[in-house]
């Protein structure tokens, strides 16, 4: 088996390696400073707590945020479960949830546990075939009035932005709660919590170069949610346990070096980007590019080689190169992405879709290597056929 570390790199989406200024800091409050945040009785805890501080600042920064506003959770997949059955559980009757079609599994899939238990009713947006969100129809929908907006700052499949202004806005002049999922964005493209009409965002750690398994969540400060986790009461009641020091300082410092590096990091990116989408189509005609794309995500590169199942290239490929198919995996079974779907793609497109995933560890090499690779596997299978 070839060892990971020989194999190129390319599915930024799934996760990032920790950026090692991030590792060091994290390994300093595992092995040296590892106080309890809220042991109050020494300076261990005193040390832990001001760490947490920091991080706070660090995140609320980046983001424009206030650091009171800032709840520390496990990732975002947690901060959207906290919102979205924090914020039902304080209605009074059924609640209404106005949701995009192409919300990560984390949106989905906790909206339709509570609409199976008849807490919600979820009125479903119109997205076209970029993705993107149709805002007249956004407007009419939110006219009727809702208790919450989901809708995600930037797809986790195809790489489109959203017009999260704008988006909030709408959200804002109707008085809906707007959460917004940024776990893909933040940390590549900016955001403005404060101005934008934001409600709650989630954000996670390991989409910017931090550990797994830390997260925060933004709430804005007139608002409140009920706890799904008990116990001693911890980050102003809305989320109890220790607090994950070593992962939390990993975040914040990942936000800094983000604010500090973004501009020019993204913008590198996307040249690679570009380069590795020139190198395919030259030489793969019927290749099709996904998305949006005048508003992606820098690094995002979502194709569909049309006749060819994602498969049967990933399988080939897989011992060089780590990319994605972009399709869910539920009880072992694969299944077509809902993100394509919805996105009303045809069946060939969907079938034949691969999502790449570059970012700041990424070369110019590397990229030229994985163009080959996969040109080479396309022909291979070509020559089957």
């Amino acid at each position: 088996m070839t060892t990971p570390e020989k194999i190129i790199y390319l599915d930024y989406h799934s996760t990032t390696p920790v950026d090692p200024r991030v590792a060091e800091k994290v390994m300093y409050y595992m092995t040296t400073n590892f106080g309890n945040a809220s042991s109050v009785d020494h300076s261990y805890g005193d040390a832990a707590a001001q760490a947490v501080k920091q991080a706070r600042q660090q995140i609320a920064h980046l983001i424009n945020a206030s650091p009171k506003e800032i709840i520390f959770t496990s990732g975002a997949t947690e901060s959207i479960n906290l919102v979205i059955q924090g914020h039902i559980s304080q209605q009074n009757s059924r609640a209404k949830i106005i949701v995009s079609p192409v919300e990560h599994k984390a949106v989905l899939d906790t909206c339709k546990a509570l609409a199976k238990k008849e807490l919600v009713e979820i009125i479903w947006l119109k997205v076209n075939q970029q993705a993107q969100i149709d805002l007249e129809y956004l407007e009419k929908v939110c006219s009727s009035g809702a208790s919450l907006l989901c809708i995600m700052a930037a797809n986790n499949e195809v790489g489109t932005i959203y017009p999260i202004e704008k988006i909030g806005a709408i959200a804002s002049s109707h008085n809906i709660p707007f959460l917004c999922d940024a776990s893909q964005a933040v940390g590549k493209i900016s955001l403005n919590f404060q101005d934008w009409g934001i409600t709650y965002l989630a954000v996670s750690g390991h989409k910017l170069y931090a550990p797994k398994g830390v997260g925060a969540l933004v709430v804005r400060q007139s608002y409140h949610l009920q706890p799904i986790i008990y116990g001693g009461g911890h980050q102003q009641g809305i989320r109890s346990g220790t607090l994950n020091v070593p992962g939390i300082v990993g975040l914040g410092e990942a936000c800094e070096l983000r604010q500090l590096e973004m501009s020019a990091d993204e913008s590198a990116i996307a040249i690679l980007r570009d380069q590795l989408q020139n190198l395919l189509q030259s030489q793969i005609p019927d290749l099709v590019v996904n998305g949006d794309l005048n508003h992606r995500l820098p690094g995002n590169l979502h194709i569909s080689i049309p006749d060819i199942p994602n498969s049967a290239i990933i399988a080939r490929v897989r011992h060089q190169l780590a990319i994605s198919g972009g399709a869910a995996c539920s009880s072992g079974a694969i299944a077509p992405s809902h993100v394509l779907q919805a996105m009303n793609l045809s069946e060939n497109i969907i079938e034949g879709a691969l999502r790449i995933g570059i970012g700041k560890f990424t070369t110019t090499e590397e990229i030229e290597k994985a163009s080959s690779i996969i040109i080479s596997a396309v022909n291979k299978i070509h020559q089957l056929f």
